[in-house]
């Protein structure tokens, strides 16, 4: 039997306290691993089904081999590993800016992180998510400028919900266009959201991409003995068009 509950790491960082924490969930019968920025939850083990979502739905967009994959927010590890369960997979960035949680996954403190660092195809990236989608030299560091079949990001809480205000501009249109200068032609932008579709911010990826469009995640919510619904965009660029030139 486990600990009720043991903070396991605890460090500052520009934008608040970070804090990992496992607890037993007596109720299921389980052990759950949370993070949490000063009072906000960021992510729990309990629910990931949106988050699996995210590489599953982003990764369905996609067609051929040796795909080139992004992941804003490594986070607990579930969209990475998700990601590297497809064998269609060549490379995979996740960027993360808190080098703490790059340091809990190396050092097997979470429980997805030995198996992300093993897997050959996945590197682990400590940046700003955000100041790389708009500069020029975006996502890999060891090679500025390399575009990708698939940008998946897990990081705010929503388009309109966000952790501080470095991004606020990512998810406008002039913010959304630069991002869309890393991704080839073809390509697919997935976004996370914890709140369910709006339709305002499926129209604002449209002026941008070539097609966007919402997919509904509802899943089963043990806590609150209820379905709960949380939401994953997508947007594709144009073949041979200029958003991803």
């Amino acid at each position: 039997m486990s600990f009720l509950f043991e903070e396991l790491d605890y460090r500052p960082t520009p934008i608040g306290a970070l804090s990992l924490r496992r607890r037993r969930e007596l109720s299921l019968g389980v052990d759950v691993f949370e993070i949490k920025l000063g009072e906000e939850h960021l992510m729990s083990s309990l629910f990931t089904a949106s988050e699996i979502a995210l590489a599953r739905l982003g990764l369905g967009a996609l067609e051929g081999a040796d795909l080139d994959i992004v992941v804003g927010g490594l986070g607990l590890g579930y969209t990475a590993q998700a990601v590297l369960e497809h064998d269609t997979v060549g490379s995979l960035i996740v960027v993360e800016m808190l080098d703490a949680v790059i340091d809990w996954h190396r050092t097997g403190l979470l429980p997805l992180g030995p198996e992300l660092v093993a897997d050959e195809r996945c590197r682990l990236v400590q940046g700003d998510f955000f100041a790389m989608a708009g500069g020029e030299g975006g996502f890999d560091p060891d090679r500025p400028g390399r575009r990708f079949d698939g940008v998946l990001v897990d990081i705010d809480h929503s388009p309109n919900a966000l952790l501080d205000d470095r991004s606020t501009g990512f998810y406008r249109p002039q913010g959304l266009r630069a991002l869309s200068a890393h991704i080839k032609p073809g390509g697919v932008f997935g976004l996370w959201s914890n709140d369910r579709p709006d339709q305002s911010f499926v129209d604002r990826l449209g002026s941008v991409f070539a097609e966007a469009w919402a997919e509904p995640v509802t899943f089963y919510n043990p806590l609150q003995d209820r379905p709960f619904t949380q939401t994953v965009y997508l947007a594709r660029t144009g073949v041979g068009s200029n958003e991803a030139a």
